[in-house]
């Protein structure tokens, strides 16, 4: 690859400009529930880690990690399933899987936090997909990724755009985790009133009525939490709401125990229900990579990439295909549900959209239920029920979604759960949205500010401006 680069700059391969490069492809460790978290492929997102779903055990890591030791601000790429994903190590306390290679820059020559963005680059992604190899799944060799050339302008250069592009990462980390904390308050509040039903036990427990076997070790531990030092009880909810759930249980055949008076009514019973649709694959005309004009198209990978609220996809239908094909226009507030292969991931949207046909959507609620009540609700169901084979995600459908329990309290209890939530779920959208906009200014000076064509001072009164807003 030929680079028009400015006269201060470098030209090196990997391999000239690396201190390290750790590669443990052909190994496999072996993995347990806890212990040392593990870097795999399947973490690295969007130029982050998610948090690790997979670990070794402690007493195997010297064992394991012979090959080399990562460093804090190490960098790792994904060599295939994905090729090209990167992120940064925050903590060498990791072991490292396969389909990962770990570089660390020579500090002479280039920074890892620089290091981080230009492998995020098109000019060097250019070069990975080209020196990657197999029809099915493509990855790179290590002797390829070594010849893989990095454009470097001078350290002190290299600092002063990596730190504007960090300046971008860190605010939609805070975001990001702020999201996931807000989250996690409504859901841990669903769970108490809709899934534990504390305030169904506590009204129970209060008259001396009969507690389910199933429920019994959650009655103990609310009447633990209620006894003793009043200073240091949890504060129990206004005896007004209260009031409004019920002090006994039924048994219900699909559910299990449920607050007495409660309905479990059919999917399609409570809203409209309807599935997403794809044009043919093979007509490239039907579909954009453009957002302007054309409609947003969600995949079961966008869902995957957002928060609670959908906001934008990574491919777009044109007016045409969706008046064509009869695709199915899904406003705002409804409520996406992944079914087939990843089968449970939940949404909301925006504005007005489409999806492919993997994902369902709910509109039009009734029986007093609403998005936030029913988004809460499917992100927490047991979708095992749903069917016994073993491939529970394959076996599923429109025609088994459609028709799956929901619970529905009474008293108006959805719409309360909304207004205790209400203000969380508005942070959620206001964060997500400035995620949108950081991630996409991000993107846009990704390009320009790695090639020389625009400087950082260029550009950080814009950016300052956008942190305030």
């Amino acid at each position: 690859m030929i680079f028009n680069l400015p006269k201060s700059w470098a030209a090196l391969s990997i391999e000239e400009a690396m201190e390290a490069i750790i590669d443990y492809r052909g190994k496999t460790p072996k993995k347990s529930d806890s212990g040392i978290p593990l870097i795999t492929a399947k973490i690295v997102k969007g130029g982050r880690l998610t948090p690790p779903t997979e670990f070794i055990p402690e007493e195997n890591f010297d064992e394991w990690m012979v090959r080399g030791l990562p460093q804090v601000g190490d960098v790792v790429l994904t060599t295939e399933a994905p090729l090209g994903e990167v992120a940064q190590l925050d903590s060498a306390n990791v072991a490292l899987a396969q389909r990962i290679v770990t570089l660390r820059g020579n500090p002479s020559v280039v920074e890892n936090d620089y290091l981080k963005y230009l492998l995020q680059s098109h000019s060097v992604q250019h070069q990975l997909e080209a020196r990657a190899s197999g029809s099915t799944v493509k990855g790179i060799k290590q002797s390829e990724l070594r010849k893989v050339i990095l454009p470097l302008p001078p350290l002190s250069e290299q600092r002063h755009v990596a730190g504007v592009l960090r300046a971008l990462d860190d605010r939609i980390n805070i975001n990001t985790q702020t999201n996931q904390t807000l989250e996690q308050m409504a859901q841990a509040l669903f769970k108490s009133w809709f899934v534990d039903f504390d305030p169904v036990i506590d009204n129970a427990l209060a008259i001396g009525n009969p507690i389910p076997e199933p429920l019994a070790k959650r009655a103990a531990l609310r009447q633990a939490l209620f006894a003793g030092d009043t200073q240091t009880q949890p504060r129990r909810l206004p005896e007004a709401t209260r009031a409004l759930f019920p002090d006994s249980f039924e048994q219900h055949p699909d559910l299990g125990w449920i607050p007495a008076g409660w309905m479990t009514m059919e999917a399609n019973k409570i809203a409209d229900v309807a599935i997403g649709k794809t044009p043919p694959r093979k007509e490239s005309q039907w579909f954009s990579e453009q957002e302007t004009g054309n409609y947003t198209w969600i995949s079961i990978k966008d869902m995957g990439n957002s928060g609670p609220f959908i906001l934008d996809s990574s491919e777009y239908l044109i007016p045409e295909a969706v008046e064509t094909f009869n695709v199915r226009t899904i406003p705002e507030g409804a409520v996406l549900l992944s079914f087939k292969l990843t089968l449970g991931r939940v949404g909301m949207t925006t504005k007005v959209l489409t999806t492919n046909e993997a994902i369902a959507h709910f509109v039009n609620y009734e029986q007093g239920l609403n998005k936030e009540y029913l988004y809460c609700y499917l992100k927490q169901f047991n979708y095992g029920s749903l069917g016994s084979t073993s491939s529970i995600a394959t076996a599923v459908n429109s025609k088994i979604i459609k028709s799956m329990p929901v619970l529905v309290p009474d008293n108006g209890l959805a719409d309360i759960f909304c207004s205790q939530t209400k203000i969380w779920f508005e942070m959620l959208l206001l964060n997500s949205k400035e995620i949108e906009t950081l991630s996409r200014m991000r993107d846009t000076l990704l390009p320009k500010l790695l090639s020389g064509n625009l400087q950082p001072p260029e550009v950080e009164a814009h950016i300052e401006e956008a942190l305030e807003h």
